[in-house]
């Protein structure tokens, strides 16, 4: 996905290293719109980006990864907006509220994956259309639960309510993504509409 950096915060030689990277993705994701994702090679993606095949190895292992770039810059920075969330209530035992809490966290996530929405287009119909790429986008999303997890134990959450709540949370998300499919205009308001579901359940 998409990457943002401060670059006052940089120097010369970390402003470089970002250019390259993301000349990179912008080529990869290029390529991958322009001839699908099975017809672009390493090789492609450094010609298109011109780079040489080494410097894309110093930062990607395999196309693969890049589909998934900026990753862990977008979880640390949802992590860190989630820990400012008001806590409206403690959660303790409570599904309510734990539930209440992962619905605005989530939300977060949403407005950050979606902020440009043709790259996010592009990497749902990526990720949907190979079966390598679904694996780690799987993968990405059981990190997620544990998190959303750890997240809810920092507001005093116990061990079974934030366990829960943090797999209801993940298929609220899991629905809502369902019902629109790769669209990014409609997937939060699809999944704060699960989320609402699931608390007039819980609630009655």
């Amino acid at each position: 996905m998409a990457r943002q950096n401060s670059p006052s915060a940089e120097t010369l030689r970390e402003r470089k290293q970002r250019r390259a990277r993301d000349a990179i993705v912008g080529a990869a994701y290029a390529l991958f719109a322009e001839r699908g994702f099975d017809h672009v090679t390493v090789a492609d993606i450094a010609e298109r980006a011109e780079v040489g095949r080494a410097t894309f190895f110093r930062y990607f292992g395999d196309k693969q990864e890049v589909v998934f770039d900026g990753d862990s810059q977008v979880d640390a920075e949802v992590v860190a907006a989630a820990r400012g969330i008001p806590a409206d209530e403690p959660i303790g035992d409570s599904l309510p509220a734990a539930l209440a809490y992962l619905r605005r966290a989530v939300a977060l996530l949403i407005e950050r994956l979606t902020e440009s929405p043709e790259e996010y287009r592009l990497h749902e119909r990526l990720v949907a259309a190979h079966p390598d790429l679904r694996a780690r986008a799987l993968a990405k999303q059981r990190r997620y639960v544990e998190t959303m997890t750890e997240l809810l134990h920092e507001r005093g959450a116990d061990a079974a309510t934030a366990s829960l709540a943090a797999e209801v949370a993940l298929a609220c998300f899991y629905a809502g993504r369902a019902a629109v499919e790769d669209d990014p205009d409609r997937l939060a308001r699809a999944v704060d509409d699960a989320f609402a579901r699931v608390a007039g359940g819980v609630g009655g």
